[in-house]
């Protein structure tokens, strides 16, 4: 028999009573707290227990942050179905100033972090206003992401903060970076090996599918890698150090140099990074999205674009190429593999790429394959999707319209949708949080299946190694994290005399 939560603020037989959960949220409670939990055991449901509490308090508003319109939305619908609060609202940039201003007076607020940062900014609404900040997928409160400007409003503030994640990072100075911001001191994390974890978790099958590249593809890409070839050979002439493997994120490491000391190598490393990009993409995703780069890139100008675009024999050649293999049909072996793999699962597949080209091609080549699919990508740009169509289309994706949804990075964070039992990687990722991430969105109420797709020889298979390893250290980093949180609570409890008062 189900036990539910009893609770002040909590609706009557509406939240399922998890000991785990109960636990997680009692340690973010009494401190500043980062919640690592793997995604689909219900992070909110935690988040709900810490606002409750807050609530019963007495002295001061919530602010629940989430970095994107579907999750906010999500976790405002989550809230006003199981609480007994009325005084709940959502507030996103597509809300006038004037509208905004009276919302920021509710008890709770659901916000993304870009209109939370701009209000508290133009102070429209003051930090003091809250006694409890909860930060959803926590991991992005690095650099100058707008999380980062929130944590510094509440920086010598007293009010809760509370972070939210499936999984922290794998580098140790971003990780060390989240906890110095938030002012966190300690970490309430649970595994799927977690004993009281173990009961609710369903099992995610991975399956690893090897494509071949057709042979179009691979022509251009040899041509793509010699045009690559005598850019390197330019770069160490002068005097430029580079690796053997040949690493786009080592060329732009180089950038800051080659500007300031090195400007004679300029055009070969802008041009580099421009053909890596493309490889990459080529690789990846196929002759249409390749192409579609190219007609940008070209577009943008800049350094070395017309002695690419224009003269390179290698490059010049390839773009032929590309063009002919459009003609004939042909885009990338990863294509009639998802049909293939759609049509072995029944029920609701979530297809996962990095590329918004990819996401059209993929969406005409499965609708001319008879396959029903809708879209989900960001706002950004002309042809991204207004906030409202994002929620319209996720809803439509739950009520069964279309059996396949195609998604970039906006779908990767919190979606929450039990039904769907297959996830397909079209590229594969080389950072732990967003494999997680992507991965969490199958397995909620059955076994789950991903499938990771991986053309031979290219990028994915470099991406496959890199994600390997950082998955390996993402697995530690909350132990780590707790050991140097509970080192520094020791330094500071031994100081005494003239070092206290300092």
């Amino acid at each position: 028999m189900t036990e539910f939560v009893e609770k002040k603020y909590v609706q009557k037989n509406s939240i399922e009573k998890r000991d785990y959960q109960i636990n997680l949220a009692t340690q973010a409670i009494k401190e500043n707290c980062i919640v690592v939990l793997p995604t689909g055991l219900g992070k909110t449901a935690v988040a709900l227990h810490v606002i409750a509490e807050y609530l019963a308090k007495g002295t001061g508003g919530v602010l629940f942050l989430a970095p994107t319109r579907v999750l906010v939305n999500q976790h405002y619908e989550f809230l006003k179905n199981n609480l007994t609060l009325d005084d709940i609202s959502i507030i996103t940039g597509e809300d006038p100033i004037a509208k905004r201003t009276k919302l920021w007076n509710s008890s709770i607020i659901c916000a993304t972090p870009e209109i939370a940062r701009n209000d508290l900014n133009r102070k429209i609404v003051s930090s003091e206003q809250f006694n409890l900040v909860i930060f959803d997928e926590v991991h992005r409160t690095v650099g100058d992401y707008a999380y980062s400007g929130i944590a510094e409003r509440f920086e010598n503030s007293s009010s809760r903060i509370v972070g939210m994640t499936a999984t922290l990072p794998s580098e140790k100075e971003k990780a060390t970076e989240i906890l110095t911001k938030l002012g966190i001191s300690s970490i309430a994390e649970r595994t799927e090996d977690s004993a009281d974890v173990k009961p609710y978790t369903q099992k995610t099958n991975t399956e690893w599918i090897n494509v071949e590249l057709p042979p179009e593809l691979k022509a251009i890409q040899t041509l793509l890698k010699l045009a690559l070839d005598e850019r390197y050979d330019t770069l160490r002439k002068n005097g430029i150090r580079l690796a053997e493997q040949q690493s786009l994120s080592a060329l732009l490491r180089n950038r800051p140099f080659v500007l300031t000391q090195n400007r004679r190598s300029a055009k070969p490393l802008f041009t580099a990074i421009r053909i890596h990009y493309a490889l990459n993409i080529l690789e990846a995703h196929g002759i249409t999205p390749f192409l579609k780069f190219c007609e940008r890139a070209k577009a943008k100008k800049g350094v070395g674009v017309k002695d690419l675009f224009e003269l390179d024999p290698n490059f010049t050649r390839a773009i032929h190429l590309a063009k002919e293999a459009q003609l004939r049909g042909i885009e990338h072996s990863k294509i009639p593999k998802l049909k293939e793999i759609i049509e072995s699962v029944p029920g609701k597949v979530l297809i996962f790429t990095s590329y918004r080209d990819s996401v059209d091609l993929i969406f005409n080549q499965l609708t001319k394959l008879g396959i029903s699919a809708g879209i989900l990508i960001g706002k950004a740009g002309v042809t991204g999707l207004k906030q409202k169509k994002q929620i319209e289309t996720v809803q439509n994706f739950r009520d069964g319209l279309f059996r396949v949804l195609v998604a970039t990075r906006v779908g990767e964070e919190g979606l929450d949708i039990a039904e769907v039992n297959q996830v397909i990687f079209y590229d594969n990722v080389p950072s732990s949080v967003r494999f997680i991430q992507r991965r969490g969105r199958t397995g909620r109420k059955d076994t789950g299946k991903l499938v990771v797709l991986i053309a031979k020889n290219t990028i994915d298979e470099t991406y496959y190694w890199i994600g390997k390893r950082k998955m390996t250290a993402a697995k530690f980093m909350g132990e780590q994290m707790t050991q140097v949180l509970e080192k520094n609570q020791e330094i500071e409890s031994k100081k005494t005399g003239l070092d206290a008062f300092l």
